[in-house]
C-alpha cells in the first residue's frame, strides 16, 4: 500500500443538517483507518475550526451511526469565520493541530469557506450534503431523497383528512430558493398544483382555474404544494378560499424534513462520497468537491464547482405538467 500524503484529517459538518451526514463521516473514518490515517472531528463547523474544538474520530466512535439522522459533529453557521481575523484563526488552528487534510460536509456556504481554506494552502475536499438538492456541480446531494420521503408521507396523511372534509390543503415544503423538493413531492403525491420559484405562477389561471376545473371534473379535495419563499402560504390559502369558497388549510412541514434516519440512497451516496474524499486527500489532492455525475461518484475542482448552477430537471417538470393536465 502506497504511503498516504496526509497523516491527520479533520472532518466538519456545516450549515443545515441533512440525513446522511453521519454515513459520510463513518465512511471517511473507516476508509482513513484502513489507510493508517488519523481522523479528528471538528465540532460545530467552522466555529470549531477556529477554536480547536476537536474530538477523536476512530472506528469505535463511528460505530452504528450510519442510520442516525443529524450529525454527530453538530453543525452551525459562522459569520466570524468569514472575517479576516476569524479565517486566520482557523488556518492557524489547522497548523497547530497538525491537520494536513480537511473534509467539509455541507452546502454552498460550506464550500465557500472550503475554497478560502484551499486558497490559503489547506488541502480540503467538500462533500455536498443538503436536502435542497440545489448544488450545481452535482446531480444529487446527500439528504434529498430522505427529505422528499418525509414530505411525501406527511402530504399523503394530509390528503386522507382533506378527502374526508372535502378541503384544500396548502403545504409548504423546504428548498430555500429552489423547487427541487417541491417538484418531486408534487409528482409523487399527485398534487393538484405545485408552485416553484423557477416558474412564475399566474394565480388566477394556474391555481384558481385549475382547482375549479378539477372540481367540475369530480375531485372533492385538493393539494397545493408550495416551495418556501414564493409567497406566505397563509396568503395563498386565503386567496384560494376567497376565489373558490373551498375550505382551505395550511401545513408547513418545516424542519421535520431535515430529520430522521437516512434512506438507502442517502446512506449509499454518503458512503461513496466519504470514501472518495479520503482517497483524494490520501493521494495528495485537495481543493475539490466530491460529486455525483448520474450514478458515478467523481470530483471537480472547487472553483469550477462553485461556478455551476442547477436548473430543475426538465423531464420531471414536463412529467408534472402531463400528470396534472387532465384536471384542466
Amino acid at each position: 500500500m502506497a504511503k498516504s500524503a496526509v497523516n491527520r484529517i479533520g472532518i466538519l459538518t456545516s450549515g443545515g443538517d441533512a440525513p446522511g451526514m453521519n454515513a459520510a463521516i463513518r465512511a471517511a473514518v473507516r476508509t482513513a483507518s484502513g489507510l493508517g490515517i488519523e481522523c479528528v472531528g471538528i465540532l460545530r463547523g467552522y466555529n470549531g475550526l477556529m477554536t480547536g474544538d476537536f474530538v477523536k474520530l476512530g472506528e469505535e466512535e463511528v460505530k452504528g451511526i450510519t442510520g442516525r439522522g443529524g450529525t454527530m459533529l453538530y453543525t452551525a453557521r459562522s459569520q466570524e469565520f468569514m472575517t479576516d481575523e476569524g479565517f486566520q484563526r482557523a488556518v492557524d488552528t489547522c497548523k497547530f493541530m497538525g491537520i494536513d487534510g480537511l473534509i467539509t460536509i455541507g452546502g454552498d456556504g460550506t464550500f465557500q469557506g472550503a475554497l478560502k481554506l484551499a486558497e490559503a494552502g489547506v488541502k480540503v475536499v467538500g462533500i455536498p450534503c443538503t436536502i435542497d438538492n440545489d448544488i450545481g456541480c452535482t446531480s444529487y446531494t446527500i439528504g434529498f431523497d430522505t427529505a422528499c420521503n418525509t414530505a411525501i408521507e406527511a402530504v399523503d396523511k394530509l390528503s386522507d383528512t382533506m378527502q374526508s372534509h372535502e378541503r384544500c390543503s396548502v403545504v409548504e415544503v423546504m428548498g430555500r430558493r429552489s423547487g427541487h423538493l417541491a417538484l418531486s413531492v408534487g409528482i409523487a403525491t399527485g398534487a393538484t398544483i405545485t408552485m416553484m420559484p423557477e416558474f412564475p405562477t399566474d394565480f388566477e389561471k394556474d391555481v384558481v382555474n385549475r382547482i375549479r376545473s378539477a372540481r367540475i371534473a369530480g375531485r372533492t379535495h385538493f393539494t397545493v404544494i408550495v416551495a418556501e419563499g414564493i409567497e406566505p402560504v397563509h396568503d395563498i390559502a386565503k386567496r384560494i378560499n376567497e376565489a373558490t369558497g373551498i375550505e382551505t388549510r395550511v401545513t408547513t412541514i418545516g424542519h421535520i424534513q431535515r430529520g430522521g434516519a437516512p434512506l438507502v440512497r442517502d446512506r449509499v451516496t454518503a458512503s461513496l462520497m466519504g470514501n472518495r474524499a479520503i482517497m483524494l486527500l490520501a493521494a495528495g489532492e485537495g481543493g475539490s468537491v466530491v460529486v455525483m455525475d448520474g450514478d458515478q461518484c467523481t470530483d471537480l475542482d472547487i472553483k469550477e464547482a462553485l461556478s455551476m448552477t442547477k436548473a430543475l430537471d426538465p423531464d420531471a417538470y414536463h412529467l408534472l405538467s402531463a400528470l396534472t393536465a387532465g384536471d384542466v
